[in-house]
């Protein structure tokens, strides 16, 4: 069976900005464009004192049926990348590839005429798409159902709220037969439902073997719909791989120092796994055995082992608890220890972070391994608790 070509290809993609380049004249003009053609090359070029980088050296490829999310705090390059994709921006340099025609959204509105109603607009965005009169006309239903603003499209677009554009342009590029998709975070403008629905088209996308690009901030759903993930930072790519691995070095802050056993721990931290695997259903248990050595005796006043889930998606502590309020006694030399955690949560990415404390001086003397977990939907439930209610009814 033949490999299929990646549908994107990133190769060493720098792309820098001038930071308030302004010019007043012609005299300012003529010189500064010609620099930028002498300077012209594939390798990256030197920075100016009033330039910055936006994106340094990034390589990725993504294959059909792939969906790559990226990830990062603002500024971080993310949305840059998206806008060189989609040819927006050229980039300074390296080079990139997209086979096929590309369904975008990566602002509210972007490419709408105000002045025209929506249905006129997205005849508008199929032209723009390569797309015949024809061919948008044979989708128009579909993408206008889809949007679930029937009763407002032939309206001008102007009148839009945020939401509705946003509702709009996702199933514009969605249903316009792209090769490829490129989302941006603003779906996150649009209301919870129309979320969930959007996610599930990208869903239904990629398995039809179409390249994926997504980001967003709403890092459940990175987990959820993507194969893999990047994290930027600075412009440059930090970490890569499995999405729940690069949120949980996300959350936790790639490049912090790792703090083995210092002299105060009393003991130390091997290896901490997840011992039915990363995915676990709501109200469902989560065991995790951990391995270490107990160093020399524990005072009162230290957590040996102590334990703190998070959400990944708010960075909220949702959970902490530790081996001394079950009153364990730790031998000197090696332990394993087992736990069960009741992940009465909603779906989501969980981070649980394992380490030793000092409570009287609030100090944390060891940090040990981290784990990521993926809560998945079981019984649905409203609230941010699982109760595992149980409910029977019977003829009186």
């Amino acid at each position: 069976m033949a490999v299929q070509a990646p549908g994107i290809v990133f190769d060493a993609v720098s792309k820098k900005f001038r930071r308030g380049e302004v010019h007043d004249s012609l005299r300012d003009l003529l010189p500064a464009v010609a620099r930028r053609v002498l300077r012209r090359s594939t390798a990256a070029p030197a920075l100016t004192a009033d330039e910055f980088w936006a994106v340094r050296d990034v390589s990725f490829s993504v294959s059909p049926g792939q969906t790559l999310g990226i990830i990062g705090h603002n500024g971080a390059g993310k949305s840059t990348i998206l806008k060189i994709l989609t040819r927006i921006l050229r980039p300074s340099a390296g080079s990139y590839t997209v086979h096929g025609r590309i369904g975008a959204l990566i602002e509210v509105a972007a490419g709408f005429h105000p002045d025209l109603t929506g249905r006129e607009n997205i005849f508008l965005q199929g032209a723009i798409m390569g797309m015949g009169r024809t061919q948008t006309h044979q989708k128009l239903d579909e993408i206008i159902a889809f949007s679930e603003i029937e009763q407002f499209i032939d309206t001008p677009v102007k009148r839009y709220s945020s939401g509705m554009n946003a509702r709009l342009g996702f199933s514009i590029a969605a249903h316009l037969d792209p090769d490829v998709l490129v989302i941006d975070e603003v779906l996150a403008v649009g209301d919870y439902a129309f979320q969930r629905k959007a996610f599930g088209q990208i869903q239904v996308l990629a398995r039809s073997g179409m390249p994926v690009v997504v980001v967003s901030h709403q890092l459940d759903r990175v987990a959820e719909l993507c194969t893999h993930a990047l994290l930027m930072s600075h412009g440059g790519v930090v970490c890569s791989g499995a999405p729940t691995d690069v949120i949980g070095a996300y959350m936790r802050g790639v490049g912090s120092a790792g703090a083995g056993a210092s002299e105060s721990s009393p003991l130390t931290m091997h290896a901490a796994e997840l011992i039915d695997g990363n995915a676990v259903p709501s109200g469902g248990s989560l065991r995790i055995r951990i391995q270490g050595m107990t160093l020399s005796e524990i005072a009162r006043h230290v957590e040996p082992v102590g334990i703190i889930v998070r959400s990944a998606q708010t960075g909220e502590v949702v959970y902490a608890t530790g081996t001394s309020v079950f009153d364990l006694t730790f031998p000197i030399g090696e332990f394993v220890l087992d736990v069960e955690l009741q992940m009465n949560v909603q779906p989501g990415i969980y981070l649980v972070d394992i380490g030793v404390w000092d409570r009287a001086g609030e100090t944390q003397l060891l940090v040990g391994p981290s784990l990521n977990v993926r809560v998945v939907e079981a019984r649905t439930f409203l609230g941010p608790t699982n109760f595992n209610s149980n409910m029977t009814l019977r003829q009186t």
